[in-house]
């Protein structure tokens, strides 16, 4: 038998690896993190305990690539859905609909994730925290960003900001009311993305994009 080739590898490797990613967020989500162990990961995925090690240091690195998957994941599918748009504003909409969701959908996860980055290793620089960087950067950019560098760290602090206070026990914020700030904030249509049932919050206006603004959100500002 002739050996594999290295882009046989190559994708050998990244199925694993999904595989595992997956049955981390399966086992978390109904068991909780602490009741999972890599060697359940490892069973579930169909795949040796030692591999986890080998493409991760730790549960808790393991945990937060495969919630970050999660994101971009669900992130990509809600800016690429029919009907397909280049608008910016449409597009920063269903990015922060799209997290928000995920916390409204999956608070085990999304709590625990949360708590995850709070600890001294903070964010973990994985292939998956990247493409979710790309695409919250690149989203940034099309709503018409003159400082990407800036505002997208912004954004991506805001959406960490809301996550936390719809999962905070005992003190959660309802989501229209966060979804209604952040959409003040940029300037967005409450109908724009993916708007929530029931309509606007008591006393929240309907936000429409300031008079001036290009499609990319920008100010239509002489340069």
């Amino acid at each position: 038998m002739s050996p594999r080739s290295p882009s046989v590898n190559e994708e050998l490797r990244r199925r694993s690896r999904e595989r595992i990613l997956q049955a981390t967020l399966e086992l978390v989500d109904t068991r909780g993190y602490e009741a999972t162990t890599l060697g359940d990961i490892a069973e579930r995925a169909g795949t040796a305990r030692g591999l986890i090690s080998y493409y991760f240091p730790g549960k808790r690195q393991l945990l937060q690539s495969a919630v970050h998957r999660l994101m971009h994941l669900t992130l990509e599918e809600a800016l690429e859905r029919e009907p397909r748009t280049e608008d910016g504003r449409e597009r920063l909409a269903r990015a922060i609909d799209a997290i928000l969701g995920l916390a409204a959908e999956r608070p085990t996860l999304m709590r625990t994730h949360m708590a995850g980055i709070l600890q001294a290793e903070g964010f973990v620089q994985c292939p998956e925290q990247q493409r979710l960087a790309f695409l919250l950067r690149d989203t940034v950019t099309r709503y018409g960003s003159e400082d990407v560098d800036t505002d997208y760290p912004l954004l991506r602090a805001l959406l960490m900001g809301a996550v936390v206070a719809v999962l905070l026990p005992g003190a959660q914020m309802p989501l229209p009311r966060l979804r209604s700030e952040l959409f003040h904030r940029y300037g967005l249509d409450w109908d724009a993305g993916m708007p929530p049932d029931g309509g606007p919050p008591d006393g929240t206006p309907v936000v429409r994009p300031p008079t001036g603004r290009s499609s990319a959100g920008q100010s239509s500002k002489s340069k």
